[in-house]
């Protein structure tokens, strides 16, 4: 069946699709599911069940469906796709080490490309394969999952000191303004001492001065008495 150009034109892709065509809504047009119970069935069934097609536009009762390929490959083949493998990891600029998402589809569509060619070759070994994919894919989500869950937790930790820190720095203000009081009370404090102490020593100072000038005073009237004890003494002589 010819495709149409009112079709959805397909994602580039190194898994090898035939060209697109239009289907209708029929269960028997609908791809096979689950696994097929003997090794034995027709290779594009058993391609439908392992790689299932994709559609890429429905409307009402008709839909556009893409297989895929069921063609073999060659060697120069093989050679091309790890060509055109190299040329989209540079063109899509996937990172070389590390966590790369645009790396990973590439070399999970690569890896689809190859157990489809080895599927054709060998319907058991495409079907190990298959089991080979999948159990990567679950490790590859439970590491995922825990590398967000690590992630989540250190941010939660980056929260957490960052909100300590602000604790911590609102402490530390409270404290540098509470030393600054205290500071202030102890000036104060000897300002006052200063000023009792410098009253003290005018009062002590005065009381000198005052003791001495009484005591001056006295030895004058002493004097004076003794002076008036002595002439009275000497005329009644």
């Amino acid at each position: 069946m010819a495709t149409s150009a009112g079709a959805m034109a397909p994602a580039d892709s190194l898994l090898r699709y035939n060209p697109p065509v239009l289907a209708s809504r029929s269960p028997r047009a609908q791809p096979p599911k689950g696994r097929p119970s003997t090794p034995g069935e027709p290779p594009q069934e058993l391609l439908n069940v392992i790689l299932p097609p994709r559609r890429e536009w429905e409307e009402e009762n008709r839909r556009w469906v893409q297989e895929v390929s069921s063609a073999p490959s060659t060697r120069a083949d093989i050679i091309h796709l790890q060509e055109h493998l190299d040329r989209r990891l540079q063109e899509r600029q996937a990172r070389e080490t590390g966590i790369c998402p645009v790396r990973r589809e590439l070399y999970r569509q690569c890896f689809d490309e190859l157990i489809r060619i080895t599927t054709i070759n060998c319907a058991e070994q495409g079907l190990l394969l298959l089991r080979v994919r999948d159990e990567i894919q679950m490790t590859i989500a439970a590491y995922q999952t825990l590398y967000e869950s690590s992630v989540a937790f250190g941010m939660r930790k980056a929260l957490q000191a960052e909100q300590g820190n602000s604790d911590m720095e609102k402490r530390i203000a409270e404290l540098e303004e509470e030393k600054r009081e205290l500071e202030r009370q102890v000036s104060e404090e000897k300002a006052r001492c200063e000023t009792i102490e410098k009253r003290g020593n005018e009062k002590q100072q005065l009381e000198e001065k005052k003791h001495t000038e009484e005591v001056q005073f006295l030895k004058r009237m002493n004097q004076q008495l003794k002076a008036q004890l002595e002439s009275i003494t000497a005329v009644n002589k």
